[in-house]
C-alpha cells in the first residue's frame, strides 16, 4: 500500500479548514475518516532482530545518551520527570511529556523505543507514546506487534493522517528504531502555508513513509489545519501512562544555512 497520497489541504487553502476530521485520499484509492476502523491494516513485514545501538554521527546532536536528562526539560518547564537506568530512559505514568532543551526545525532524528515486555491492554491502550516533530507532527509510538487498532494510529502512523506502508514492529519487549527525515512547514508573511510539513520514516530500517505531506498538525479523532508557527521548535516524547522505555536519540540539522 502506498503512504504517497493526494490531499485536499495541501496548499494554501488549508488555513481556515474546519477542525472536524476532513478525508484523505490514497492515489487512486477511497477516502477515509479519521480514525476509521474499517481501513485496511497495513500487512506485516518482519524487520529482522534487533542490533546493538549504533553510534551517532560524528555531526550529531546527541539528545539522550543513556546517561541523564539534561538535554531534556519538563512540558511545564520543570525538570524532566522521568526515569534513567541501564542506559535508557523510562516513562514516569503522570510525570508529563518531555521536551527537548534546544529547538530544531529540518532535522534527521533516531530514536530508538520499547514497549513493555509485559503484554497489557490491547489497542490504544498498550505500549503507548509518541515522538512529536516541533511538538505538534507526531510520529506514534505503540506495541502494534499482533495488536489491532485504527491504521493511522498504529507504530509508524503519522497519527490521525498516514498509516505506514507496512507494520514493521517487533515482540513487544524488543529494541525498536525510527529513522525520520522531517521538513517543517513553510508559511508566507500572511501565514498562509506555502509548503505543507513532510516527512519520511523508517521504523526498524523498514521505508513506511516516503515524503508525505501532513494536513496540519496530528490531532485525536481530528484534523485540525496549520497556524503559523516558529521556525525552530522542541522535540517532545510523550507520556500516555505506558512503561516506553527510549535509548540513544540524536538529531542532524538540515537547515540550509
Amino acid at each position: 500500500m502506498r503512504a504517497l497520497v493526494t490531499l485536499t489541504a495541501m496548499v494554501a487553502g488549508v488555513v481556515g479548514m474546519p477542525k472536524s476530521a476532513i478525508s484523505q485520499t490514497r492515489e487512486g484509492g477511497p477516502a477515509w475518516e479519521v480514525h476509521s476502523l474499517t481501513r485496511p491494516a497495513p500487512r506485516v513485514v518482519d524487520p529482522g532482530p534487533a542490533g546493538a545501538p549504533l553510534p551517532p554521527p560524528v555531526d550529531a546532536i546527541v539528545l539522550f545518551d543513556g546517561r541523564d536528562l539534561s538535554r531534556w526539560r519538563g512540558a511545564n518547564g520543570r525538570p524532566a520527570g522521568w526515569k534513567v537506568e541501564n542506559g535508557y530512559v523510562e516513562v514516569v505514568p503522570g510525570a508529563g511529556s518531555i521536551v527537548s532543551a534546544d529547538g530544531f526545525g529540518d532535522v534527521q532524528l533516531h530514536v530508538e523505543w520499547a514497549a513493555p515486555a509485559v503484554v497489557k491492554g490491547t489497542g490504544q491502550d498498550r505500549g503507548n507514546s509518541g515522538v512529536f516533530l516541533m511538538g505538534r507532527y507526531e510520529v506514534q509510538v505503540l506495541d502494534s506487534w499482533q495488536n489491532t487498532t485504527y491504521a493511522d494510529g498504529q507504530a509508524a502512523a503519522i497519527y490521525g493522517q498516514h498509516p505506514p506502508i507496512v507494520n514493521a514492529s517487533r515482540k513487544p519487549g524488543e529494541w525498536q528504531t525510527y529513522d525520520i527525515i522531517f521538513h517543517r512547514p513553510r508559511f508566507d508573511a500572511r501565514g498562509n502555508v506555502s509548503e505543507p510539513a513532510r516527512l519520511t520514516v523508517l521504523h526498524n530500517n523498514v521505508l513506511v513513509h516516503d515524503h508525505v505531506a501532513l494536513t496540519g498538525p496530528t490531532a485525536h479523532r481530528a484534523r485540525p489545519p496549520y497556524e503559523a508557527h516558529a521556525g525552530v521548535l522542541p522535540i517532545s516524547l510523550q507520556d500516555h501512562n505506558e512503561l516506553v522505555r527510549y535509548r540513544n536519540i540524536w538529531v542532524r540539522s538540515l537547515e540550509k544555512e
